[in-house]
Parts: C-alpha cells; structure tokens; sequence
C-alpha cells in the first residue's frame, strides 16, 4: 500500500511538471524572438511569437485536463506571458517600424508591455470572481498575436521596410488601450457542445479557413487577428444600441399607458 502511496505521489508530481514544461517552452519562444528581433530577424520574431501563443494555450489546457492547476503554475505562467507577450512583441515592433521616431517610438513600446504586465495582473485578481465565458480587456496573446502577424502580413506584400510607421504606432497604442480596457471578448470556453454538435454548414466554413490558413498563413492570421481584436468593441457597441432600443421602447410603452383613454 505504502509503495503504491509513493508511485501516485510521483506520478502526481510528475503531472504537474508537464504543463510548467509548456510555460517554459512558452518563455524560451518569447526569448528567442527577443533575439531574432535584435539580429534584425523579423520574420522568425513573429513566428516564435506565435508558436509561444500555441505553448501558452497548451500549458493551461493541459493543467486543466490533469487536474494540475496551481498558484505556482499561474504565477509562472504570467511571468513567461510577460516576456513572451509584452517585452518580446514591443521590442520586436520598436525596432522593426517605429524606431525612427526615437522617445515616442520606443515609449510606445513600453506601454504595450506595460499595459500587458497590468492586463495580467488584473486577470489574476478577477480568476474566480467572474465568468469564465469572457476576457476583460483584450487578452495579451491576442494582442502580442496581431502584432507577430502584422509584421508577417506586411512582408508577405512587400511592404516591410515601406510600412508606415505612424500606423504601427497608432496601432499599438490601440493594443495597449483594448488590453486595459472593460471592453469584454470572448474566451471560447462556453458552449463545450459545439464539438459533439456542429452544424454542417459551420464544419464546412471551419475546413475553409484552415485551408485558406495552410494556402496563406500570413494573410490569413492576420485576418483572423483583426476581426477577434475588433470583435470586442463592435459588440460592446451592438450591446450598447440594443440597451438605447430596448429604453426607448419601453418610454414609449409607459408614455402611451400614461395618457387617458
């Protein structure tokens, strides 16, 4: 009994230590696209940026299917989010395109990274205390994703070293604004049913992205990053007319209860 104690007890501990392995896989990406971006390397900064979205969606998959989740392995995860998400992009976006514009380039910078360190932080404040159907403010993956795409996108076309670089700051700006902002997306983790129910029509769109994915992964992460970043304030905006509509009909409904018959 007691051997058996001891083989679940290390079989326990070596669980926990998978999903930490994906954190550090996740900080090592985030570590080489620092590297890539300071050798001039854009294109592998954005793909290792990229792939360290995919280490960062595993590693809390995985501790949850394992029952594995921790204080520790939040903590850590947030700290590689930060390099891999915040230094790692900014850095990355600093030198490619807004270096020419000196403070202001390299401030922008810093309050991408600064905004994502606070984003994280709220997160880890709110886990437990509200929905999980939703991320308040735009989640630092996403934003440090549509960063890596952009750069990918934009020498797909040609246009790296022509990118205009007041639009990369303005857009960067915007990142860091959506990220510390109650502007609610979409966390994808409701409606667990989608994967055991699929419309046919939904399955046959799904097969069509990832084939325009595999046909034209800059194009088509780029796309795909857009619309999520800006799926958070046309909603809010939809949900904001929709409250006015509803309001001004029921002022309409009590104004005509109000007068005589």
């Amino acid at each position: 009994m007691k051997r058996k104690k001891i083989r679940k007890k290390g079989f326990r501990r070596g669980i926990y230590i998978l999903p930490n392995i994906f954190t550090s896989l996740n900080i090592f990406c985030g570590f080489y696209a620092i590297i890539s971006a300071i050798d001039g390397k854009y294109i592998a900064a954005s793909i290792a940026i990229l792939i360290a979205v995919v280490f960062d969606m595993l590693d809390g998959k995985i501790a949850r299917i394992t029952k594995t989740t921790s204080k520790f392995g939040v903590e850590y995860d947030s700290l590689a989010d930060l390099i891999s998400f915040g230094l790692a992009p900014g850095l990355m976006i600093y030198l490619w395109a807004l270096k020419p514009f000196g403070r202001i380039g390299w401030l922008a910078a810093f309050l991408f990274m600064t905004c994502g360190a606070l984003r994280l932080a709220r997160f880890n404040t709110q886990t437990g205390t509200i929905s999980s159907d939703y991320f308040i403010g735009l989640p630092i993956p996403a934003a440090a994703g549509m960063a890596a795409t952009t750069v990918l996108f934009c020498h797909r076309f040609g246009i790296a070293g022509n990118a205009n670089s007041v639009v990369i700051l303005i857009m960067l700006y915007m990142l860091a604004f959506l990220m510390v902002s109650t502007i609610k997306y979409n966390s994808f983790k409701k409606n667990p049913e989608i994967f055991r129910r699929m419309n046919f029509n939904v399955l046959v769109t799904a097969i069509l992205i990832l084939i325009f994915i595999a046909a034209q992964p800059p194009v088509a992460l780029f796309l795909l990053g857009l619309v999520y970043v800006g799926s958070g304030p046309i909603t809010t905006i939809r949900y904001h007319k929709l409250i006015k509509q509803k309001e001004a009909e029921s002022g309409k409904t009590e104004d005509n209860d109000a007068r005589p018959v």
